[in-house]
């Protein structure tokens, strides 16, 4: 069941995507032209999403648990640091340059539609390279610290 709720979501999302223009760059794109055709259209979208989340937010949480889930899964970090206001701005430069940000890519990918195959390709490339170099900045620290600790003991 908790599979189906899944799969019942995404396709949700996808639909009110792609009736929202969101799944065309050309209209994100227009939407974040502000000094020339603008086209605020995808303001109606945004303050749907906003005003959805503010009706349902507290009630759900206020539930002893989630239906499909043990707990929620709220953050609990609030500081704001370098790692977070980098990935902010790449992924603000990649959606106002592409039109595309991961949700719209992946739903109009799933329609073969040449840029969102090439945007989610990209994506996947991004998100490999990102987790490559974290893993080997995590190798140089952790042999830095056993360095540390052998020369510590010697």
């Amino acid at each position: 069941m908790r599979l189906l709720s899944h799969f019942a979501a995404g396709v949700i999302f996808a639909l009110g995507l792609a009736i929202s223009g969101m799944t065309r760059p050309d209209k994100v794109i227009g939407f974040l032209d502000f000094t020339g055709a603008w086209d605020p259209s995808l303001m109606f979208v945004m303050a749907g999403a906003i005003a959805v989340n503010v009706a349902l937010f507290y009630p759900t949480i206020r539930r002893a648990r989630p239906v499909f889930a043990p707990k929620f899964g709220i953050p609990s970090r609030s500081d704001i640091d370098l790692r977070l206001v980098g990935g902010a701005a790449l992924f603000g430069a990649g959606w106002g340059l592409g039109g595309y940000c991961p949700g719209p890519g992946l739903a109009s990918a799933s329609t073969l539609a040449p840029k969102g195959l090439t945007f989610v390709v990209a994506m996947i490339a991004g998100m490999s390279l990102f987790k490559f170099a974290q893993q080997a900045s995590m190798g140089r620290a952790a042999r830095k610290a056993q360095g540390a600790v052998q020369r510590l003991g010697a």
